[in-house]
């Protein structure tokens, strides 16, 4: 029988570690930028076009590289960080598997040029699908340049799955953040389309915090520190104040790597338990310095993952250090104008002394004393069972729904669920606690949840309404002017269209900033703001790329927020046009986020509890 194993020729070995280390423009991006930083540059520039499809440049004023040495760095396997199995446990630098620039040169054509400082030329290198094309004598300066053009040229099918130019330039500025915030001391450029989207000067970590996120930044973060003999922790916290529905702007950094690890995530979480709402997600920028033999950051491709050697000591110290730096910093003293100012005064500033409070004891009551009490009936008392229904006035056409708190407000309109009311109900409905609506049927009795009914009926309005035109914009007097990050508004840019298809109307949208001119009908100018965080939360879980679902996670957004809310009157005219509505809808059983919209109780099952 033939042999049937053989060796894989180079280009083909090459573009297969492709798969694994190059995904997106975005690990190019990564790979280039921890390249530059390794080269001690302190000044570096990144160029993207077409969201990298087309170009990504990394310029730096590192140390540069002599003639064989850019030759030898698209080889696999040539590094200039280890010599040794020994060396993998004692790494200072970021790139040293030697496998990303081989990666990058197998899947896209290169233009490298770099010269050192004490070389009169430099050398300037092509490359295309791992052949090298020329390497000439070049007039550059100090430093190094590495283009990278046409990535997955060669490969379509690859291409072929990269996602839509917003999506792909947000991978891109989320690999810029965190090599920027590693790094305060370097400074940084990212110009996207010949446009100049970041300018990062030489900082300390707050301003380049608040550099790259924006101002009001500044007033959201808390100091962290904390010194042992195990780790060094420094960086900052949120507020809980200010937490997040979505989880950017969370950032763990070993040894100035960004790293992934849902266990020491978990760590800060337990941290604010009890201090932030359910679904919501704290801001944070955490450096830990660990000694690099505790660690083995070689067990993932990307390297943004880290094995520790003790993480239970490092859950308990991250934790208990947040957990400080929270009670020190983050409480305040609220003014409550609801108290007496007096009760706040010490005795020194008033003008009475204290006093020994007086307590007035019954000194004749006995609880162990029992009254007589006739079995006979004459004499029984009310004292029993029967108080419970003192106060309660006999009526003879009282209906079993008389001994239920109704709360039944028609005078009072709090909501307009777009209905003409008439005088007189067209059914019998109650509305309990203020959250449920109840009515009668043959078989039993309904209970229905109003927002999630309200919900289930504005989503399909708005459904169908952006499905087929427009929904009608409301023009606003003062233009709201929200404020977003870069990444942000890179992601919104995503479903503008969909945005002005719902009645949102801009006067102005890019990296300067958004002013909102005109809003749905259905929504009320307080609530724009965040509609647009949820839009931008849901959008990070689900990242859609078709019209549908663009136009789904919006009308879903909408419809939430102008839905009757959990606390709000509603009148008999009121509860039942909510129902009958909500039984024209095609799913009325369901919210649009799959919970129940109503429960129904037989009188078999009413009557089985008795």
């Amino acid at each position: 029988m033939a042999d049937v194993i053989q060796l894989l020729p180079d280009h083909v070995a090459n573009q297969i570690a492709a798969g694994e280390v190059v995904q997106r423009p975005a690990s190019v991006v990564k790979e280039l930028l921890e390249n530059a930083i390794d080269a001690e540059a302190d000044r570096i520039q990144l160029i993207i076009k077409d969201s990298g499809k087309t170009l990504v440049q990394v310029i730096d004023n590192g140390k540069g590289m002599s003639v064989t040495d850019a030759r030898l760095c698209f080889e696999r396997h040539a590094t200039s960080k280890i010599r040794t199995a020994e060396d993998l446990f004692a790494l200072h630098t970021k790139g040293f598997r030697g496998e990303a620039l081989a990666s990058i040169a197998a899947v896209a054509q290169v233009e490298l040029s770099s010269k050192q400082e004490d070389s009169e030329l430099g050398t300037l290198l092509r490359i295309e699908g791992s052949k090298v094309l020329s390497q000439t004598p070049e007039v550059v300066s100090k430093g190094t340049s590495i283009a990278v053009r046409r990535l997955f040229y060669n490969i379509p099918a690859r291409r072929q799955f990269l996602k839509s130019d917003p999506v792909e330039y947000r991978h891109i500025v989320d690999e810029f953040h965190r090599v920027a915030l590693a790094h305060p001391q370097v400074s940084f450029r990212l110009i996207h389309n010949d446009v100049e989207n970041f300018n990062l000067p030489v900082s300390n970590l707050r301003q380049r915090i608040v550099n790259i996120f924006g101002g009001k930044t500044n007033e959201k973060l808390l100091p962290l520190k904390e010194e042992t003999d195990l780790v060094t922790i420094d960086g900052f916290i949120g507020k809980p104040d200010y937490a997040k529905r979505s989880k950017s702007e969370q950032y763990f950094f070993v040894n100035h790597r960004y790293i992934r690890n849902p266990y020491l995530h978990h760590a800060l979480m337990a941290a604010y338990e009890g201090l932030i709402k359910e679904g919501t997600f704290p801001q944070y920028f955490i450096f830990l310095k660990v000694d690099p033999a505790s660690i083995d950051i070689n067990i993932h491709p990307t390297k943004t993952e880290i094995k520790f050697e003790n993480e239970q000591a490092l859950y308990a110290i991250l934790r208990a250090s947040v957990k400080h730096s929270l009670g020190q910093y983050s409480l305040s003293p609220m003014l409550d104008f609801e108290k007496d100012p007096t009760l706040e005064l010490s005795y020194s500033e008033t003008k009475e002394k204290p006093r020994m409070p007086h307590i007035e004891v019954d000194r004749n009551f006995n609880p162990f004393r029992q009254e007589q009490k006739s079995f006979s009936g004459a004499s029984k008392k009310t004292a029993s069972w029967e108080s419970l229904y003192v106060g309660i006035e006999s009526k003879s056409n009282t209906k079993p729904f008389d001994l239920v708190e109704i709360e039944d407000f028609q005078e009072e309109k709090t909501m307009d669920l777009g209905v003409e009311t008439s005088e007189q109900p067209k059914a019998e409905t109650f509305q309990l606690r203020r959250k449920y609506i109840l009515s009668q049927l043959k078989s039993g009795l309904l209970l229905i949840h109003q927002h999630r009914a309200h919900y289930r009926i504005r989503y399909e309005e708005i459904l169908t309404k952006m499905s087929d035109t427009q929904i009608a914009s409301q023009q606003i007097i003062f233009p709201i002017n929200p404020a977003f990050t870069h990444a942000e508004i890179s992601m919104l840019s995503e479903i503008k269209e969909h945005l002005e298809q719902a009645g949102f109307q801009f006067s102005k949208f890019g990296f300067e900033g958004l002013e909102i001119q005109g809003i749905p009908a259905y929504l009320q100018p307080e609530a724009v703001e965040d509609l647009l965080k949820k839009v931008l939360a849901a959008l990070e879980m689900e990242l859609p790329d078709s019209y549908f679902s663009g136009l789904d996670l919006i009308a879903k957004s909408i419809a939430k927020s102008s839905a009757v809310r959990t606390g709000q009157n509603l009148g008999c005219d009121e509860q039942a046009q909510l129902l009958d509505k909500l039984f024209a809808c095609k799913e009325p059983q369901l919210s649009p986020d799959g919970k129940p919209v109503y429960i129904s109780l037989d009188w078999e099952d009413i009557e089985n509890k008795f």
